[in-house]
């Protein structure tokens, strides 16, 4: 079923052909008509699978109806969408604004860490949906700026991430203070005992569940590889990487802000530029950063985890794995970042002696063994005495020998 035949505004279908969505998306297809007939939805899929258009465009086309009817003038808050970082919370809403472009449905972003005048000042304008992180929508509230009493849609984006980051109770204070008469729908990458019992809270007992879960969860537009390389050996790793690839664009994720830092002067000294986002970057930093990567005046980014979820870059070619993720869930987040849609993506993992056992973990939750890439005593030893011009003719890692290990037996 093509989105031309959906039951959707001539101005929507217009939008959504201009992006480039032209069928519906597994998630899509599914949520589309349960959301459309206003049912309560509990949808788990992978990263990378629509999540965010699977909502946006029956939440346009419910308010846009709402809107050419007239039931009420004025202009009413009609949809809260929580989301657990800025960056994906300003991702969604440019998301909502190109599928409702010539609709007269609004959406704003609003978040913390910035001055509230100018989202004060938006808010008072009329907007119909607001897209959100929990505490700057919390405090919107309290001021009495943001109403909440005509929100008929509640979506929660990420909502596994947002538990991770401690948002639990940031939410159930919001949630006290919607209407009891509205819809709820809950989105996540993975789903636990915790998620279950959160999403239970918040949706009716008629709610529907959709899971979209593959035996392996990371996408198989993504090549993904592991290398068994020292700790101390990684940097020179990661400068031949990217020496071989000069024209790709690289995401390198670590594990601490401090290392991200390190990792960054250890590229700098051999001439290569690289840019890191991290928590303690101030917003209008972090959004300098973004933009000079998305528009590839920087190829390469250095992020840690909280980073990682809901970055949606287009054009990511590898994603480097400098160190191991400790939680599972965070090595298809971060994987995820390349290979989005119907684009082909590289992931390639740099494993030390003591990471083994984070290496055990996420192929323990994967349930699939992650391709070992085979590099020769040789290749090793050029590749840590690399000169900093890196003239020396080496294949690219990605490239190199590869063997699949023996699947465990469950």
């Amino acid at each position: 079923m093509k989105f031309e035949e959906y039951r959707l505004s001539k101005e929507m279908k217009r939008n959504l052909e201009e992006m480039g969505f032209r069928r519906p998306t597994d998630i899509q297809f599914k949520c589309l008509p349960h959301i459309q007939r206003g049912d309560d939805l509990l949808a788990i899929a992978q990263t990378g699978t629509g999540k965010t258009a699977a909502f946006a465009i029956p939440i346009i086309d419910k308010i846009q109806q709402i809107k050419y009817k007239a039931f009420e003038k004025g202009s009413f808050v009609r949809a809260i969408v929580m989301a657990p970082t800025r960056e994906l919370a300003q991702q969604i809403t440019k998301v909502f604004n190109q599928i409702g472009k010539n609709t007269k449905v609004k959406a704003l972003c609003v978040y913390g860490g910035v001055e509230q005048n100018h989202q004060i000042n938006k808010l008072l304008e009329g907007m119909d949906i607001i897209v959100s992180t929990p505490g700057r929508m919390f405090d919107l509230v309290s001021q009495g700026y943001l109403k909440l009493n005509k929100v008929e849609v509640l979506i929660l984006d990420e909502a596994d991430h947002m538990l991770d980051l401690g948002f639990a109770k940031d939410i159930d204070d919001l949630v006290y203070k919607l209407p009891k008469r509205r819809q709820t729908l809950f989105f996540s990458a993975t789903i636990s005992k915790t998620i279950k019992q959160q999403a239970y809270k918040m949706v009716s007992s008629k709610a529907i569940r959709i899971q979209i879960s593959p035996r392996d969860p990371v996408s198989k537009n993504v090549n993904h590889q592991i290398v068994f390389v020292e700790m101390d050996d990684k940097r020179f790793f990661l400068q031949r990487l990217i020496q071989e690839n000069e024209d790709k664009k690289f995401l390198v994720f670590v594990r601490t802000k401090v290392r991200a830092e390190r990792v960054k002067s250890a590229m700098e000294r051999v001439m290569i530029d690289s840019l890191t986002i991290h928590g303690d970057k101030e917003q209008d930093e972090r959004e300098t950063t973004l933009l000079a990567f998305r528009t590839r005046a920087c190829k390469i980014m250095i992020a840690t985890d909280v980073s990682a979820r809901g970055i949606d870059i287009e054009g990511v070619d590898y994603v480097v794995n400098y160190d191991i993720p400790e939680v599972p869930e965070n090595y298809v987040h971060r994987v995820g970042r390349t290979g989005r849609g119907k684009a082909k993506g590289k992931a390639i993992s740099f494993c030390a002696k003591e990471e083994k056992e984070y290496l055990a973990a996420i192929e323990e939750y994967t349930t699939v063994p992650i391709t070992r890439a085979t590099v020769t005593r040789a290749e090793y030893s050029d590749t840590i005495e690399l000169e900093d011009d890196g003239k020396d003719d080496w294949k690219a890692l990605m490239n190199t020998e590869i063997r699949k290990p023996k699947k465990k037996k469950r």
